[in-house]
């Protein structure tokens, strides 16, 4: 079954998006959850239609995704967090730490678009944050430990 995607799905594809899906997904999960809408002749036209006009905008927002992504590629953040007397990190880092990081920095990066696992121990690393769609950015995190 072909629908039109109303919102970005998880490993199904962004907003605006015409995908094929089976007809139980589609009928029993993303319609009824307003996630997508049936991709009937009429639904496309206007979906053609709405896309023609938002082009321009789509460039633009393009554009800002890159240069936020050229700026947290030079970034490095640095996140403290509480370590024992021999180094061992109590607890973890979290995305939602490296997103506190960066908001600090002056990035307005959601959480959910910071592709990571949990950091266990101090050290650099590289972490993925997605600015648009296919557009990506490495952030160098240093996780520095902080005894009491």
């Amino acid at each position: 079954m072909e629908i039109i995607l109303k919102q970005d799905v998880k490993n199904l594809g962004y907003k605006d998006d015409i995908v094929t899906v089976k007809n139980g997904y589609a009928a029993n999960y993303l319609i009824p959850q307003g996630m997508a809408i049936a991709a009937t002749a009429s639904a496309k036209k206007i979906h053609a239609e709405n896309l023609r006009q938002r082009a321009h905008k789509e460039a633009k927002v393009r554009q800002d995704a890159e240069d936020l992504a050229a700026k947290l590629s030079q970034a490095t953040v640095k996140v403290e967090t509480k370590v024992s007397s021999n180094g061992k990190v109590f607890g973890s880092v979290t995305n939602s730490n490296v997103a506190d990081a960066l908001a600090a920095l002056g990035f307005d990066v959601d959480r959910k678009n910071i592709e990571m696992d949990a950091l266990k121990e101090t050290g650099l690393f590289d972490v993925v944050v997605r600015c648009y769609r296919d557009i990506k950015a490495t952030v160098k995190v240093e996780v520095v430990g902080v005894t009491e």
